[in-house]
């Protein structure tokens, strides 16, 4: 031990053993796959659920006196938004993902990352290829979404072009392998004339896959990344590894992921905008039958109802409402 340690060392309060998490313990280096070729590994963590109830009640030392009292804690801390005791639990993840999933996760800027480097290596010899079947069409309503359905052939593409394949989707994902082929062909053809890898990957395609150390608080590991990368609206490919993390995250804190699933508004909860409340108000008022939803229509069918609901909500906002409406019990 250091001689400054040494030399001020006190007789401790209390033996301080590190929390296990017996949970998450059987789950560490374990590869779970995503995509064709990427994959999510839990290589470390730090703290359990009671590290969480420590953090908020520093008092007690080791926690409240039952399980049943932590698990209320819990919950209190999770319903009211008492964010830093979750914060004292962290999860760090190995990751392989493709470059434009990537993107999305790492603008969830309340992670810390160390992430490969192609200017000192050389890139990932891996893409993320798309089936002919899961191409996806633009959405309709979300400019940054997507939605499922069937490809048609675009008009101006010449017969010849086809190649011979059979459907649209057959024909995307031979041009996307012919893609692959070329600008790995490209770059490597570069390293080969001395070029630089910093210059040499500038064409690599968005598709090529990156690998990076993840680490994660749990309080923005849930809110920050689960909460919105979860949904369905969320982008398919950063979906499934949302999923998969948490489905790590709730087999070592189940009692903390159901509070989770319960009170955040992206997940099992519902959260009303003051002027959701004004409409909500106004189809309770003129609700004749338990269908909310049904009510509502009917006031959108009026003029002047919906001109009232138009000068609060937008049409976005109205689709909005409607999802938060058909989740209500009372429909």
């Amino acid at each position: 031990m250091n001689q400054l340690l040494i030399d001020r060392e006190i007789e401790s309060v209390e033996t301080i053993e590190k929390p296990i998490n017996e949970f998450l313990e059987p789950l560490l280096g374990k590869t779970f796959k995503c995509l064709d070729q990427g994959f999510v590994r839990l290589v470390d963590y730090m703290g359990n659920e009671g590290s969480v109830v420590q953090a908020a009640r520093i008092s007690y030392g080791k926690g409240t006196k039952s399980l049943s009292e932590d698990v209320t804690l819990l919950r209190y801390l999770m319903r009211k938004q008492h964010t830093t005791p979750f914060e004292q639990v962290s999860l760090k993840f190995h990751c392989r993902m493709p470059m434009d999933a990537w993107r999305q996760g790492v603008r969830n800027r309340t992670a810390k990352v160390n992430e490969y480097s192609t200017r000192y290596s050389e890139a990932i010899d891996a893409r993320q290829e798309t089936s002919s079947g899961d191409w996806r069409l633009q959405s309709d309503m979300n400019k940054q979404g997507s939605k499922e359905g069937e490809l048609s052939w675009p008009e101006e593409l010449e017969f010849e072009r086809t190649m011979g394949t059979k459907n649209p989707g057959e024909y995307l994902s031979l041009r996307e392998h012919e893609l692959h082929e070329l600008s790995v062909q490209v770059y490597e053809e570069r390293l080969k004339f001395g070029i630089a890898k910093e210059q040499a990957r500038k064409d690599l395609p968005l598709s090529t896959y990156t690998e990076f150390y993840w680490k994660w608080d749990l309080h923005n590991l849930l809110n920050h990344f689960l909460a919105l990368r979860m949904d369905p609206h969320a982008q398919k490919e950063i979906r499934e590894y949302a999923e998969v993390i948490g489905a790590i995250v709730q087999a070592g804190f189940p009692n903390i992921w159901e509070a989770f699933e319960d009170f955040h508004p992206l997940r099992g909860a519902i959260l009303f905008t003051r002027q959701e409340l004004a409409v909500l108000s106004k189809v309770s008022y003129n609700s004749k039958s338990e269908n909310m939803m049904e009510t509502f229509e009917q006031i959108l069918a009026t003029e002047s109802g919906s001109q009232y609901v138009s000068s609060l909500l937008s049409k976005r906002e109205i689709s909005d409402f409607k999802l938060k409406l058909s989740k209500m019990t009372i429909q």
